[in-house]
């Protein structure tokens, strides 16, 4: 090894795993980009504008769906199959792959890798080896079966080859949360408006998506107990307490964006279904308005409520270490449970006869806080950007909490975007994956450091 291999090594070696992270997603985008970018890569052997190829790289990397093109008229067989890989990668991981073939080739993980793991999952104590074990085959398991049901509905309709290429894509795209489709085949720029009534493609897609946003530590969770359980038919082994919360949210969560998501729409967009069509359309959309970008009916032609309800719950997204996005459904019940403890005079949030450390609370707060200042700043630059193409501020609001949220959802400005739009999505959409937080420590100049100086308290009056 010479002397640059080893500086080059020594470099990465110090990197800490937050900055290793954010790297290795750049990375990723950036070689999606040039290969996005390639004559073949495009259905007509042209070459896009090198934006256009970022903007889907991004979006496909951090596993969102918006797009300035529909995927199956675009793009050729190579170019989707470098989306599907960078959705695969996006969604699960280059540490989760990187870490889990390690671990598969029984070779053991080192501190350093250890380290870099858990940042990944969100700090999780569990057991690592057997978490990571768990992210790879249920997820592949997942993308499997999905893959093997929508292709009893997709191969007789298009043949043993396109059918099942669909529901590759379809099945990876829907537990990996990104929401791109190839549906463009039938109806380019439609997503599954042709199957909103089509209980099998709708269900599956939706649980898919929900099995992919519930997240891998709960996932783990749920299996530990399940085996314990077996093992000694006596025990009764419980979740712990994120697992509880990310399951309750996020039933909750579906409940409500599915009913108020059919009242709202019940005489607008879903007007010419029944009752029964308009439950499932209106809980595919409950669904994937948290994590995925698929839809069923036309976003444009939505209520202004409904829009609103939908910005909501794409903000909330998914559960931590999982492949969806937003501020995540424990952030959203640990704020609301301070503000709880707040109003009833508590010294500490408490949650279910818990009490929460202060460092979440802070962490919680602090994320919301630099997220609704992300998404208001590029919603102003963008809506005076392109107040000359009559577009409200409602869609852009929509568009940037949507990139934000990792979720793909648009009310159709996407290709409407000038240049300098674009990157703010794109930059928008890489905070919105690797976390504020994460994103401000990694192109910070500064170490991290963990002070252990004693400092004089003082009282603040606030409100």
């Amino acid at each position: 090894m010479n002397e640059s291999e080893k500086k080059s090594h020594k470099t990465l070696k110090d990197l800490s795993p937050v900055r290793l992270i954010v790297s290795s997603f750049f990375s990723i985008i950036i070689l999606g980009a040039f290969l996005l970018h390639l004559p073949f890569a495009s259905k007509n052997m042209l070459s896009v504008d090198f934006i256009d190829a970022l903007f889907t790289a991004t979006s496909a990397t951090c596993i969102t769906g918006l797009t300035p093109f529909d995927t199956y008229t675009q793009w050729s067989t190579f170019g989707q199959i470098v989306i599907l890989l960078l959705i695969q990668f996006g969604g699960l991981g280059i540490i989760t792959f990187a870490t889990g073939f390690t671990l598969f080739f029984h070779k053991k993980l080192g501190l350093r890798d250890m380290q870099i793991a858990k940042e990944y999952t969100s700090g999780s104590v569990l057991n690592l080896p057997r978490l990571i074990k768990t992210i790879l085959v249920w997820s592949l398991g997942c993308e499997l079966l999905g893959t093997l049901i929508l292709a009893i509905r997709f191969v007789p309709r298009f043949g043993f080859k396109n059918g099942l290429w669909i529901s590759i894509f379809t099945a990876v795209s829907a537990y990996c949360n990104a929401g791109f489709d190839i549906m463009g085949i039938v109806n380019p720029g439609a997503s599954f408006i042709g199957y909103a009534t089509d209980t099998l493609v709708s269900l599956i897609i939706s649980f898919l998506v929900i099995l992919g946003g519930i997240g891998f530590v709960v996932i783990s969770d749920i299996y530990s107990c399940i085996t314990r359980k077996i093992e000694d038919h006596k025990s009764h082994p419980r979740l712990n307490l994120h697992s509880f919360i990310a399951i309750i949210m996020t039933l909750t969560l579906l409940v409500t964006g599915t009913i108020l998501f059919m009242f709202f729409e019940y005489d607008k967009t879903l007007r010419e279904f029944s009752f029964f069509e308009k439950l499932n359309i209106s809980f595919f959309q409950s669904t994937v308005a948290r994590t995925a970008g698929f839809f069923s009916i036309p976003i444009g032609s939505e209520k202004t409520l409904t829009k609103l309800l939908t910005i909501i719950l794409m903000f909330i997204g998914a559960s931590p270490a999982s492949t969806g996005g937003g501020i995540k459904t424990t952030t959203f019940v640990v704020i609301l449970a301070t503000l709880r403890s707040v109003i009833k005079g508590y010294d500490d949030t408490v949650i279910f006869r818990h009490k929460v450390e202060k460092f979440t609370v802070y962490k919680s707060f602090a994320f919301t806080i630099l997220a609704s200042f992300l998404i208001a700043v590029v919603t102003a630059i963008i809506s005076v950007r392109e107040t000359v193409k009559n577009i409200t501020v409602l869609d852009v609001l929509f568009e940037t909490v949507s990139a934000f949220a990792t979720v793909g959802l648009t009310t159709g400005i996407t290709s409407m975007l000038s240049n300098l739009s674009k990157i703010l999505i794109i930059l928008t959409m890489f905070i919105g994956r690797v976390g504020p937080i994460s994103f401000i420590f990694s192109v910070s100049l500064t170490k991290e450091k963990n002070s252990t100086k004693v400092l004089p308290s003082s009282k603040i009056i606030v409100g």
